[in-house]
């Protein structure tokens, strides 16, 4: 039996989908395929990176990637928006799906202030992404069982 698979959408796939989807492969990878995407993909903030490896995870190798990538070829069973904007950009995504889930957190990216409050806020994401996830793959995570059908690329906006 495949393990179901979860994609994590947001805008510009740097900052809080790659940290979800990183965080759902060292949690649960045995359980779970873990993906990422954007709607408007940009590259990995730096930030990002240097957050993630000071808890183990080693984002050197990942890339930020267009959700198009996706369509038609990867049957999602968990759509997780992790930002308000990607919801708004993608609003008939995986319409009717039982297992689409929008979880905003704030984007760190946007914090102003010196170096040390900006990756303050990267570090506050990451761990109120961390505790979301698991959470829910202690409480809901192990129900997922119907795959949500992937959208075709007319149902996306360009």
């Amino acid at each position: 039996m495949s393990k179901p698979a979860v994609l994590f959408l947001c805008t510009n796939n740097a900052v809080r989908s790659q940290m979800a989807e990183a965080i759902l492969k060292k949690k649960a990878s045995d359980r779970f395929e873990a993906y990422s995407a954007g709607m408007e993909p940009t590259e990995i903030h730096p930030m990002t990176i240097r957050v993630m490896s000071e808890v183990g995870i080693d984002l050197s190798g990942q890339r930020s990637k267009n959700l198009r990538q996706y369509l038609g070829k990867l049957t999602v069973h968990v759509a997780i928006f992790v930002c308000p904007k990607a919801e708004k950009l993608c609003p008939i995504m995986w319409l009717g799906a039982l297992n689409r889930l929008e979880w905003p957190f704030e984007d760190p990216a946007a914090q102003v202030g010196n170096e040390e409050e900006q990756i303050a806020k990267f570090r506050s994401v990451r761990d109120q992404i961390d505790q979301k996830i698991t959470t829910w793959i202690n409480d809901e995570g192990l129900a997922v069982s119907t795959p949500a059908t992937c959208p075709t690329s007319k149902e996306i906006p360009s």
